[in-house]
C-alpha cells in the first residue's frame, strides 16, 4: 500500500502562483512515478504533469510553459508549482503514484477566481 498526503491548495486570483506538494509513504516502489491530474466539474480528469524517478517529465498541452514538477526522492515527495494561473485551471488536483500498482490522493481543490 502506499499512502499519498497532498497540501497546497487554495484559492488565488488570475495570474498568480500556487505550489502543490504531495507526500508519498508506505510500499514505495525503487522506480515508480508520481503526478497529478485535474478533473473540473462535467469534464473528464486530465493529465497536468508526471516525472519519474529518474526525472523525466511529462506535461498537459494546456499548462506547459506555466507548471513546472519536480520531485525529491529522498522525501518521496512531488511537487507542482503553478504559475501564470488562469480561471480554466479552476479543478480538484489529484496526487497520484504509478509503481507496481497505482494510487491516487484524495484531492486538493485550486480554485482560481478574482
Amino acid at each position: 500500500q502506499v499512502q499519498l498526503v497532498e497540501s497546497g491548495g487554495g484559492l488565488v486570483q488570475p495570474g498568480g502562483s500556487l505550489r502543490l506538494s504531495c507526500a508519498a509513504s508506505g510500499s514505495i516502489d525503487s522506480i515508480n512515478a508520481l503526478g497529478w491530474h485535474r478533473q473540473a466539474p462535467g469534464k473528464q480528469r486530465e493529465l497536468v504533469a508526471g516525472i519519474s524517478t529518474a526525472g523525466l517529465t511529462a506535461y498537459g498541452d494546456s499548462v506547459k510553459g506555466r507548471f513546472t514538477i519536480s520531485r525529491d526522492n529522498a522525501k518521496n515527495t512531488v511537487y507542482l508549482q503553478m504559475n501564470s494561473l488562469k480561471p480554466e485551471d479552476t479543478a480538484v488536483y489529484y496526487c497520484n503514484y504509478r509503481g507496481e500498482r497505482t494510487y491516487w490522493g484524495p484531492g486538493t481543490q485550486v480554485t482560481v477566481s478574482s
